[in-house]
């Protein structure tokens, strides 16, 4: 009998409790160190990589923002990293390794590199060899998929500095490509301001996309009541137009209202916007109103369109 994707869920969730017990990831100490799995990933990739900022870092490990900077303060408090101001950037820092960074390092690759020997040499030559086989598959399979860590662009939470990268980014783009005045930018700048005055962070979110280390689009979830959520400000770059940004965005929204309780996703845009507008159709968004109105200096039809969740 074929199984359900429910079955196959709970499949592949059971091989990862198996497989993060057998491998001990789950201890509080990873490889009997103080460190967690998470930094002793960060310590592995600073050991490997060459001019690597936080940024950069984040991406490669599809980490928050917020959690990796605080990892990295504690890090270099106690002396194992330094931050060096880059040459070609002022604004930039790199991450190096001090010396007492490499020797923790180099305690972690022993021991790891013990365990697998030791689980290794538990096993026959015929079971290594099926084993191995195995894991070529999984990586084999999913290498193949577009993954949202194998994206060439990184999401993370807001910070401090980003409204105002949101407002100029939507006056700038808006005025270039649509031919709207200042007063959108002034729209734009008053939703965002509501935003971080009345932030919840268990109800609203919002998402700020980077790709090479430089800011490429945004998007918001913001709570209109109990049960309904409005979806604001996509915006997507043209410099990353055409990989999926867009979608992505839309589809972190639709997870996070679900995964909060509201009952629907809202919200309101143009006709004249055609590539926002196919991404809600594509999405699952219906359109339920339209409406003439003179906004921005230009005679527009707006629209109001909805999910239910």
């Amino acid at each position: 009998m074929q199984s359900t994707l429910d079955d196959r869920i709970d499949a592949v969730r059971q091989f990862n409790r198996f497989f993060t017990r057998q491998t001990g990831v789950l201890r509080e100490g990873l490889l009997h160190s103080p460190y967690s799995l998470t930094e002793a990933r960060i310590l592995f990739e600073l050991a490997h990589g060459e001019h690597l900022t936080a940024t950069q870092l984040g991406r490669e490990l599809g980490l928050d923002a917020g959690y990796l900077s605080r990892t990295l303060a504690r890090f270099e408090q106690q002396g194992l990293i330094e931050r060096v101001r880059a040459e070609h950037d002022g604004r930039q820092f790199l991450l190096n390794l001090t010396q007492e960074g490499r020797d923790a390092f180099s305690v972690l690759d022993r021991r790891a590199r013990e365990e697998v020997s030791e689980m290794l040499n538990d096993l026959s030559e015929e079971d290594q060899q099926q084993l191995l086989k195995s894991m070529r598959t999984i990586q084999t399979i999913l290498d193949r998929k577009s993954l949202k860590f194998s994206e060439p662009f990184f999401l993370r939470m807001h910070e401090p500095g980003d409204m105002g990268w949101v407002i100029h980014r939507h006056g700038v783009l808006y005025a270039k490509e649509y031919g709207w005045d200042e007063r959108f930018e002034a729209l734009v700048a008053q939703i965002t301001a509501e935003f971080i005055n009345n932030y919840n962070p268990e109800r609203e979110r919002c998402w700020i996309a980077e790709m090479n280390g430089e800011i490429v689009g945004s998007v918001f979830v913001v709570q209109k009541d109990e049960e309904v959520a409005k979806l604001r400000l996509l915006l997507v770059e043209p410099k990353a137009r055409g990989l999926g940004l867009g979608t992505r965005l839309v589809h972190e929204c639709i997870r996070f209202a679900k995964r909060v309780g509201y009952r629907k996703l809202v919200l309101w845009t143009n006709s004249v916007l055609l590539e926002a507008r196919h991404i809600y159709r594509k999405a699952g968004f219906t359109l339920v109103e339209e409406e003439a109105h003179h906004s921005f200096g230009k005679d527009l039809i707006g629209e109001t369109w909805e999910l239910i969740l």
